[in-house]
């Protein structure tokens, strides 16, 4: 039996966000073995902003990723998704642009930093479009599983 569509995007995405943290973890682990002791103190600070800003991003994408799972697999309602517990957070760090590539100069990591941001405005319309359908259900009646969301 073939998978729905939309079960097939979610795993999809899910794949491209644990890839582009392996891809992170990677790049930072190179980083500091590497290059980090060649930088002055003030690039060293901007770098480490950077990467932080991409772990956020990153670490709330899969966070949020995986309570869709949760949803899909039965383990929490779809209502319990959008609770502050499990929507996607850090819209106020992962959504603000880089400040510091340009003294950077670093191509690898800009390029994490855009696909992270990227990755992340996809994941945030899907945030709020979940949200929209539970405001929905919830307006018309209750919804007791969301497994049939990604169905």
């Amino acid at each position: 039996m073939a998978m729905p569509a939309t079960t097939t995007f979610f795993y999809r995405t899910y794949d491209e966000a644990l890839s582009l943290l392996t891809e992170a973890r990677n790049y930072v682990a190179g980083l500091y073995i590497h290059e980090a002791g060649s930088f002055s103190a003030t690039l060293r600070m901007a770098q480490c902003c950077e990467t932080m800003r991409l772990t956020a991003r990153l670490t709330h994408v899969m966070a949020w990723l995986l309570a869709q799972r949760a949803v899909y697999a039965g383990e929490i309602t779809l209502e319990e998704s959008v609770s502050e517990k499990f929507c996607l957070g850090g819209r106020s760090i992962c959504l603000e642009e880089s400040h510091y590539l340009d003294c950077i100069d670093d191509k690898s990591l800009g390029t994490l930093l855009d696909r992270s941001l990227r990755l992340y405005i996809r994941i945030s319309r899907l945030d709020m479009m979940v949200k929209d359908r539970v405001a929905k259900a919830l307006g018309t009646g209750s919804l007791s599983t969301g497994a049939d969301f990604l169905e």
